[in-house]
């Protein structure tokens, strides 16, 4: 069981999911990943937390209203653990990131925002109180890996770099454009460049991956609960993969457990 107690600056600690439908969204990914739910309290924003052997994993949130044009887009967003959330939301204006969300006090639980980088891809930033991130990963149903795909890799590079201090590793060989990034010369996520592969129009997005068993079986369970199955099962260097849309339209890939 891979349990965390804390996470470094830079490393993915938390994801969630922007819902347009709370109780539709727990019921799909509950009945796809085992998923337990615990209600946070109602000045929190009615947001829930999904857990796995008593341990939070992910979370799930409210659609917010549409304020001047459209509302969110419905997906799966990571969180970059900080110490500081306010130095780190300097470093991001700095650096030509587009702070999305107000700086905001969840105590004793932590501090967050959300925020875009320079290429257009959305991530939040999360400084940890009691509230570390995830405190179960890299098991069946929990996150396993988070990389982000990008019309412009070199600047997001530089853009993570600075803002959270991680070091860029070597690209992968026989990859498009994919590299690692690391911390504490650990890998803990990756930066890709759109390709061919990629529908035209997709913007800049972070794409968050879920361990499962049987990538096979979940991708038949999840077209059975409403999804979509945008890339059929495959074997790949990392592990058997299958990438999902779930029905209100969030995208993640699911890849065999470690």
């Amino acid at each position: 069981m891979s349990e965390v107690s804390s996470y470094a600056q830079g490393t993915p600690c938390w994801v969630d999911l922007n819902a347009s439908d709370h109780e539709a969204a727990m019921e799909f990914y509950g009945g796809l990943f085992g998923w337990e739910y615990v209600a946070d309290p109602a000045e929190f924003g009615h947001y829930t937390q999904a857990q796995r052997d008593g341990k939070p994993v992910a979370g799930i949130a409210r659609r917010p209203a549409a304020e001047n044009g459209e509302p969110p887009a419905v997906a799966w967003t990571p969180y970059l653990a900080c110490d500081d959330a306010e130095v780190t939301l300097s470093a991001i204006r700095a650096d030509g990131g587009e702070q999305i969300t107000e700086l905001m006090d969840v105590r004793p639980m932590g501090r967050v925002l959300v925020a875009m980088d320079p290429t257009g891809a959305v991530f939040g930033a999360w400084e940890a109180g009691l509230h570390i991130g995830a405190a179960l990963v890299n098991e069946p149903g929990t996150v396993v890996w988070n990389e982000l795909v990008t019309g412009d890799a070199p600047r997001a590079r530089r853009f993570y770099s600075t803002v959270f201090g991680v070091r860029v590793g070597e690209p992968v060989p026989g990859s498009h454009d994919y590299t690692p990034f690391c911390v504490d010369d650990r890998e803990v996520g990756g930066i890709t460049t759109m390709g061919e592969k990629h529908p035209p129009g997709i913007p800049p997005h972070w794409r968050t991956y879920f361990a499962v068993t049987d990538p096979d079986a979940t991708a038949a369970e999840a077209t059975r609960r409403g999804g979509t199955v945008l890339r059929a099962p495959r074997d790949t260097p990392y592990g058997r993969t299958a990438a999902l849309r779930d029905p209100q339209g969030a995208a993640f890939t699911v890849i065999t457990a470690p």
